[in-house]
């Protein structure tokens, strides 16, 4: 007689090909899901290359998952080449940067936005929208309606131009690939195709219309490749616990069995011919069957996606290892909950029972559960035999339903890329003293900018030598600069040195930005420089006040010559901490009598302006200092003075200073109060104001005498000095 047997394709419990998902009946195979095998599902890591190669899948994407995607369309690469001046006196230097135009195939179906980009796993788009190199993007969401990219329409021609309907796909216009070695970098995508976590069933009903199913275990994303229902539906739910039934119309896949007929404990151990026979037999395999460890593998949403696994270690069983790839974007504790039902369930089906009964239970269809009468725990249909007149059904046992404590998990550490924003630019012009060793021949205007928040990196930029007519292009900023403002006065004193009286407050951009204390001999090696209005200072403490203010004390004022500005500060005044890696030497003409310059960053609208008044303040003598007059018994006052040089800073004992200059000369200008200024040029640090000269001033109504002191340089005249003689 034929024997009619009706068995569970698989395990249930998401075994070698990852779950039931269907009935074999007779040994045909149902054609609506298992036809030739196909591809299989989609395998962890499938989705962390950019491809560009014909025939390549492109993923289903459900929630939100990380995907390289695949390239559809380019453009050769664009090279740009541009002169850039390389300083005073020396020729100019062509550079080339290099650019590209291409899209990106994400999904073959409809997503909702697209979230970070990570480029060479550097981020590239944070996840605010702004970008970390420059480059226009668009984003097709794969509507069956969307339109042709105008830039892919205007390379490819009117009318040969895909619309790419039906495909999620992202358009890089004008990708700047300097930061990347002049090639398109490997690029991978957040993509969301549901802002929340979608369920299993909803994903495994959606690749197949002979499948029905609702199983509601959540996943935060997944991408879905495969051109077999069997291998999609079989990498869907590997780790997961389904049941699956072919009700003759539609695959039902569920994660709790349903219920078979009730079981009468009479008809227990049914016989063809009505002899005894045992109501059943039973057999258990030993804890040493099962793994010694069993391991989930899983992409972790709460590591930017990377490659997370959650392990069970039991010592006591046997030797082997088995490991589960479930290719879903989960949480750690998500992962942790699919691995212990596994668990859970691999022990409960170690126990194994094979019944017989009459042939009125034909009626139990494989994947059914029930309860047998006398024996505890629900048992799962695996198989159904018809032989003379009596059903023969082979079962396993279920886990129990009782909820499974889980352990705390930890989805260990992850290499993340830092999410910082750009924010504005923040450029300044600065026209400063001569910072280097021996004598400048050129000023020394410099370009200083950094950004409002710490993603800032650089600027491009443009100088008009001629009031804004015409600019030029000067490439980009230096490293970014330290900047910020005052938000306490500093206050005067003396003239030039140690100022251990005053303090000031400043705040920075933003709080990435740092000041550091220093020492004695950090300050006279130079370190801590700044400017504040037209002062250099240098500072030895710099305590914070808040995440990025600070209270700078421990001062040297009037640095480089710079003694004038000592009592001009206030209240919101710039603050900039000199550091030559910062700043960007600008060429100025001869004839310039101004400089602007227009910087433009990744997060900038607009250019940044900035205009300065061309002073040379590198070119001109620095002011003669100690001006002081002795009256000799003449009647004569004679004025002496120390002379400074630009040529060194330092202090040598016993040895002048450099004079700097092609000859020694001095302007003097006496001016009395409510008079007429003269000037007089002597050529050494001494002048006599004679007898003569002062009989001649008090005939005129004049009690006193204001003398003003300038060294004249190569370049001009030095910032004056100042002495009162009074009485005259």
């Amino acid at each position: 007689m034929a024997t009619l047997v009706l068995t569970v394709v698989g395990s249930v419990l998401g075994g070698p090909i990852g779950a039931a998902i269907g009935a074999v009946v007779g040994q045909q195979v149902d054609s609506r899901l298992f036809a030739p095998k196909g591809r299989k599902g989609p395998r962890l890591g499938d989705l962390a290359a950019q491809s560009s190669t014909y025939g390549s899948p492109i993923p289903k994407l459900y929630g939100r998952s990380r995907v390289a995607g695949t390239v559809i369309w380019a453009t050769d690469l664009v090279e740009d080449r541009r002169k850039t001046s390389s300083g005073k006196g020396r020729p100019k230097q062509t550079t080339y940067t290099y650019s590209a135009n291409f899209a990106v195939a994400l999904s073959a179906r409809q997503i909702s936005r697209v979230g970070r980009i990570w480029a060479d796993g550097k981020l590239l788009r944070g996840d605010g929208g702004d970008f970390k190199t420059q480059t226009a993007f668009r984003l097709y969401t794969g509507a069956e309606d969307q339109i042709v990219d105008p830039f892919i329409a205007s390379a490819e021609g009117i009318g040969n131009a895909p619309a790419y309907r039906g495909i999620a796909y992202a358009l890089f216009e004008d990708f700047q690939l300097a930061d990347y070695g002049n090639r398109i970098p490997s690029l991978s995508f957040e993509v969301i195709a549901d802002e929340a976590p979608v369920a299993i069933g909803t994903i495994l009903s959606d690749l197949d219309a002979g499948i029905a199913s609702n199983a509601p275990t959540l996943v935060d994303g997944m991408a879905v490749t495969g051109d077999s229902a069997r291998g999609i539906a079989a990498s869907v739910i590997e780790g997961v616990t389904v049941f699956a039934r072919d009700d003759g119309t539609l695959l039902q896949i569920a994660e709790t069995a349903p219920a078979g007929p009730t079981i009468l404990s009479e008809d227990l151990g049914a016989t063809r011919d009505g002899k005894p026979a045992p109501f059943m037999q039973r057999d258990r395999r030993p804890w040493s069957t099962l793994p010694r460890r069993r391991t989930l593998s899983y992409y972790d949403v709460d590591r930017d996606y990377q490659l997370g696994s959650q392990s069970v270690l039991r010592p006591d069983l046997g030797p082997r290892e088995a490991r589960t790839e479930l290719a879903a974007a989960l949480t750690s504790s998500a992962a942790r909950v699919l691995l212990e039902r596994k668990t859970a369930g691999a022990g409960a089906a170690r126990d194994e029972i094979s019944l017989s009964l009459p042939w009125r239970y034909l009626a139990i269809s494989p994947a059914e559960q029930i309860i047998i009468p006398g024996v505890s725990g629900n048992w799962l249909v695996r198989e159904v035999q018809l032989e003379g007149m009596v059903v023969r059904l082979s079962l396993m046992r279920l886990p129990s339903p009782k909820p499974i404590p889980i352990a705390a998990t930890d989805p260990g550490r992850g290499l993340f890329e830092p999410d910082v924003r750009h924010g504005s630019t923040v450029i300044e012009l600065l026209d400063l003293p001569w910072l280097g060793s021996g004598v400048a021949t050129a000023p020394a205007l410099y370009a200083t900018a950094g950004g409002t928040q710490a993603g800032w990196r650089r600027a491009g930029l443009l100088q008009s030598n001629d009031g804004g007519l015409t600019y030029e292009d000067i490439g980009s900023t230096s490293a970014p600069a330290v900047i910020g403002t005052a938000t306490t006065v500093l206050g005067p004193m003396a003239g030039a040195g140690f100022d251990q009286v005053n303090s000031v407050e400043v705040e920075l951009l933003h709080s990435a930005m740092i000041l550091s204390p220093s020492t004695s001999d950090g300050l006279v090696a130079g370190r801590n420089l700044a400017l504040m209005s037209d002062e250099l200072i240098q500072f030895e403490r710099a305590d914070p006040v808040s995440p990025n203010r600070y209270r700078l004390s421990g001062l040297l004022r009037g640095r480089r010559g710079t003694e004038a500005a000592i009592g001009s500060h206030h209240v919101g005044e710039n603050f900039i901490l000199i550091e030559t890696e910062a700043m960007l030497p600008l060429t100025i003409p001869i004839e310039a009598t101004t400089i602007t310059v227009q910087a433009q960053g990744l997060g900038d609208d607009v250019a940044v302006q900035r205009r300065v008044t061309v002073k040379r303040n590198a070119l001109i003598p620095v002011s003669p200092v100690h001006l002081s007059s002795v009256r000799l018994p003449s009647g004569d006052i004679e004025i002496c003075w120390t002379r400074r040089s630009r040529d060194g800073w330092h202090w040598v004992d016993h040895v002048d200073a450099p004079l700097g200059e092609d000859t020694e000369r001095y302007r003097i200008t006496l001016t009395s109060a409510g008079g007429v200024a003269r000037s007089v040029e002597v050529i050494s640090a001494n002048f006599i104001y004679s007898a003569a000269a002062r009989a001649a001033d008090r005939a005129t109504g004049a009690t006193s005498m204001t003398v003003h002191v300038q060294q004249l340089g190569n370049y001009g005249p030095s910032a004056a000095a100042a002495l009162l003689i009074s009485p005259l």
